[in-house]
């Protein structure tokens, strides 16, 4: 006869972890959708990019900085370095004239203990002695006194060539890294654009079209002070290159960063500004307000003096803003903190 057994009833621990394990489940699911990415939207990717822009123009200046003190580097290495072959031939001719002196008293006899003494000792080491003998004679000395002279100073080229050409290779260094972080902060505004739908990346391109258009001001509207002097020059020049992009670690005259507008724009008014906008934001002489700014004034943004604007009167600075954007006039005020303002 088949026994009927009793099903085996799980235990209360058993219930208790499974009725865990679904209540978590559930609340897995419910809060799925809470847990995942939200889209962002047109305003925060407007925001971030404003922000990566900043940063991208922050080390656009550091790289014409490195950029231009590895210039300076370059041909200062280079100049020394001539100056130690042209010292080395120097040398190697007193050489050669004292061992043309010790050959023609050689053929005549034998060499005199002064020149013996020259050619196996060291010029330093040959004068401390000589000042105790009677044997060199007064040229001989002079001769000598010469090539220590020139041997001196060779060295001393062959180690400022030296300490020139590591300070150019740490100076590549810093330009490669600024480099590297310009195309950084530009890759991640181009990531944050792609994260847009296609409609909010057709809106962008349209304001960016609406906003290059209005670049190209009416100047007759804006009823602008006249400026005087080389500043004149310095403010119709910048005005004329409304409308042109920005292109970082550029110079003109068809693209500008911010400091390479002002440099371009000055350069043709026969001033030379240094290159980049922490340089010129030392530049010159210091404006109190901008209510006592003249055209032609440079206008300093930013803690770390990252931009730099051209003033043109009644409030309002012509710059180039960033990658994306083109030379433009704005409300000096608009742009951001002012750090100093300089007058050329």
């Amino acid at each position: 006869m088949a026994s009927h057994r009793r099903p085996k009833q799980p235990s209360r621990a058993r219930i208790v972890v499974l009725t865990a394990a679904a209540a978590t489940a559930v609340a897995l699911s419910a809060q799925s959708g809470a847990w995942a990415d939200p889209k962002p939207s047109l305003d925060d990717v407007k925001a971030q990019i404003d922000g990566l822009n900043t940063q991208q123009e922050a080390a656009s200046e550091k790289y014409d900085g490195a950029k231009e003190r590895g210039d300076q580097l370059r041909q200062q290495a280079s100049d020394l370095q001539d100056q130690v072959a042209r010292q080395q031939a120097e040398v190697t001719q007193l050489q050669s004239g004292l061992a043309g002196v010790a050959a023609d008293q050689y053929r005549s006899g034998g060499i005199d203990p002064s020149v013996q003494l020259m050619l196996n000792s060291n010029p330093t080491a040959y004068l401390d002695q000589a000042s105790s003998m009677a044997e060199a004679t007064s040229t001989e000395t002079e001769a000598l006194k010469s090539l220590q002279s020139d041997q001196r100073k060779l060295d001393q080229e062959k180690q400022e060539a030296a300490a020139t050409l590591a300070e150019l290779d740490r100076s590549t260094q810093e330009l490669n890294q600024a480099k590297a972080d310009v195309q950084a902060k530009l890759a991640a505004a181009q990531k944050l654009m792609n994260s847009l739908s296609a409609a909010d990346r057709a809106s962008l391109a349209q304001a960016d079209r609406a906003s290059r258009d209005s670049a190209r001001t009416d100047l007759s509207s804006l009823n602008l002070p006249p400026a005087s002097g080389y500043a004149a020059t310095a403010v119709q020049v910048a005005l004329s290159e409304l409308g042109k992009a920005y292109v970082w670690g550029a110079t003109g005259p068809n693209n500008f960063d911010c400091s390479g507008l002002m440099v371009y724009s000055y350069l043709q008014a026969g001033v030379s500004l240094p290159r980049t906008s922490q340089e010129q934001g030392v530049y010159g002489t210091r404006v109190p307000s901008l209510a006592q700014a003249e055209p032609g004034d440079l206008v300093i943004y930013g803690g770390d003096m990252h931009h730099v604007g051209m003033y043109i009167g009644n409030g309002k600075v012509v710059h180039a803003p960033h990658t994306g954007d083109v030379v433009r006039i704005a409300d000096a005020t608009s742009i951001g903190p002012i750090n100093t303002i300089r007058r050329v």
